[in-house]
């Protein structure tokens, strides 16, 4: 274990809203310095941000409004970010400030920044804390909860292991005995169908976004936990083996980091159907996409953007990058090599996504 991601709900680090549950803040700064201490980098993905906003302002609930969101953001980040500061400086280590979009890690090179970033915080030895720039996201674009953030930032920084620590004890077996689920091999759509959603009114998301965190890095190759944030030395105890909330276990054979970022980074500019022929050469062979196989497509898009791949049923098989636009896919779909070498004759390579840049969904 070198290097783990820790995201806190806001029910963990506050009582009412917009409370700072200060006691609990310093436990998990004690916690973050003994990982420390035994070698172990530690990233913090802090939820909190809106919830102290709308303390502040005496709100009662979450607005519903974005612009009100955001306000309460802008008003709660820095108080969040010096809670973590107050909490870790009695161990001497430093807290670091990152907030990321999502439209900021969709674009390559912003996302590679965001990576180097990190990596050279934690050489320096400070304790990244990493929230959604909550204050200028447009909600078309927003993460939706740090449950999801958390999870990204688990991939972008190739952590060992993922704790997502909330009031949720764990997955319960709601169609079972009641118990929390120690250990999930695989999230299957069984697994997904315990899934229940949140009331609090600060919290967004609930166990569904848990999960879709949970399968966002574990195919990253990152162990998962979703415990109780609020039992005591709960980060260390997870750390030290104990069975304690649920394990979601490592994918055996991890996406690499380029296609993590085709699979969970993007959202696709159109799309592409293709015949059953084709989803087979791509699903079962492995083989790139050729324009033969293509039947239509939907959308604006240009050659680098990222498009679905939909087979006959309309079902997405696959995500990739295109190396044609739209206006050249209308006159290339269904033709084979020999004719493309006519039409593109500068061309080396004819196909449509590349298997190198393509991933499977």
């Amino acid at each position: 274990m070198k290097r783990v991601v820790i995201k806190l709900g806001t029910g963990i680090l506050t009582h009412g809203i917009g409370k700072v549950d200060t006691v609990r803040v310093n436990a998990i700064c004690s916690q973050v310095a003994e990982l420390r201490k035994r070698g172990i980098e530690t990233l913090i993905v802090s939820s909190g941000a809106v919830g102290m906003g709308m303390g502040a302002l005496s709100l009662q609930e979450r607005p519903k409004t974005l612009a009100k969101q955001q306000a309460c953001a802008a008003i709660g980040q820095s108080r969040l970010i010096q809670c973590w500061q107050d909490g870790l400086q009695p161990h001497g280590l430093i807290a670091g400030q990152i907030l990321l979009t999502h439209e900021g890690l969709r674009i390559r090179n912003r996302y590679v920044n965001a990576k180097a970033t990190i990596e050279q915080l934690l050489n320096y030895g400070v304790v990244p804390i990493i929230n959604e720039n909550d204050s200028v996201s447009a909600i078309e674009i927003r993460f939706g909860n740090n449950d999801l953030l958390g999870a990204m930032v688990a991939s972008l920084s190739d952590a060992d292991q993922y704790q997502i620590l909330s009031t949720a004890p764990g997955l319960i077996d709601m169609d079972g005995d009641g118990q929390i689920i120690p250990v999930v091999e695989k999230i299957t759509p069984e697994i997904e169908s315990l899934a229940k959603g949140t009331s609090s009114p600060t919290a967004v998301g609930g166990m569904v976004s848990k999960l879709e965190a949970a399968k966002l890095s574990t195919e990253s190759g990152c162990e998962t936990f979703i415990a109780d944030g609020s039992a005591e030395n709960i980060i260390i105890r997870i750390i030290d083996g104990e069975v304690v909330g649920t394990r979601f276990k490592a994918s055996p054979q991890p996406m690499g980091s380029k296609k993590r970022w085709l699979a969970y980074f993007q959202r696709a500019s159109g799309s592409i159907t293709i015949d059953d022929g084709a989803s087979d050469a791509i699903v079962r062979r492995g083989r790139s996409l050729l324009p033969a196989g293509v039947t239509r497509f939907d959308g604006h898009f240009k050659p680098g953007d990222v498009v679905d791949i939909l087979n006959s049923k309309g079902e997405a098989v696959a995500r990739g990058e295109i190396a044609y636009s739209g206006a050249e896919i209308a006159n290339i779909a269904g033709k084979h090599v020999e004719e493309l070498q006519d039409l593109y004759p500068d061309r080396t390579r004819l196909e449509v996504v590349h298997r190198d840049a393509l991933v499977l969904l």
